[in-house]
């Protein structure tokens, strides 16, 4: 099992900013995909942003240019930096680490942190 503890929720009025962190087990984190999901009450979980283990990001259409994210295999985590935020934006943010191996495909999600945008 993979424990993921996020971090850095909390309030943010529209047009401002707030990074979330989640950090990982140590002697697997740089061989997993590091993700941030969203899912607001009734909604299907949706993808924010993903990163590889080689650094390749993706991410929503909509919050390109807007929010950025990012690893660090030495402290074993992965930030989302979310700058001109919407209240749209406010929801539950939840961190993600997949990997896919021969044997198959090993997904792990933590516990979610609250993202509220009000001003």
């Amino acid at each position: 099992q993979v424990q993921l503890v996020e971090s850095g929720g909390g309030l943010a009025q529209p047009g401002g900013s707030l990074s979330l962190s989640c950090t990982g087990p140590e002697r697997i984190f740089s061989f997993y995909d590091m993700g941030w999901y969203r899912q607001a009450p009734g909604k299907q979980r949706e993808l924010v942003a993903t990163i590889t283990s080689d650094d390749s990001t993706q991410y929503q259409y909509s919050l390109k240019g807007r929010f950025t994210i990012t690893r660090d295999n030495a402290k074993n985590t992965v930030s989302l930096q979310m700058n001109s935020l919407k209240p749209e934006a406010a929801t539950v943010y939840y961190c993600n680490a997949k990997r896919t191996t021969n044997i198959g495909t090993f997904n792990y999600w933590g516990q979610g942190t609250q993202v509220t945008v009000s001003s």
